[in-house]
């Protein structure tokens, strides 16, 4: 596939804290994500080193917020906001944020693979 939709793309996640769908371009995997309410993703990152997501993310604020927490700051992006968030991250969102993010793959996997336990 060459090009990614939010209303063709399969959803790989439906939690009601977290949607999540993706469509694998090459070696960048586009995923349309919505948070519908508050929730404490650290539980979700256990067991990846250092508790923490381990793949980078490019994408888009469409609505809402979101901060990126590191060891050593946080970071925080808004509605509007283009972005990047390197490993070594923790997520959290205010209820309502959309994203459109864009992730290596390969990396991408090996964390989702962590979260889906």
């Amino acid at each position: 596939m060459s090009r990614a939709r939010q209303d063709t793309a399969p959803v790989i996640v439906d939690t009601p804290f977290y949607r999540g769908q993706a469509v694998e371009l090459g070696d960048i995997t586009v995923m349309f994500e919505t948070f519908p309410e508050e929730h404490d993703a650290g539980p979700e990152f256990r067991g990846l080193p250092d508790n923490r997501c381990q793949c980078p993310h490019w994408g888009l604020v469409v609505s809402g917020s979101w901060t990126a927490h590191y060891r050593d700051h946080d970071e925080t992006f808004e509605a509007g906001d283009v972005f990047y968030a390197p490993p070594g991250h923790l997520p959290s969102c205010t209820p309502g944020t959309e994203l459109i993010t864009f992730s290596p793959t390969r990396e991408l996997k090996e964390v989702m693979a962590v979260i889906g336990r």
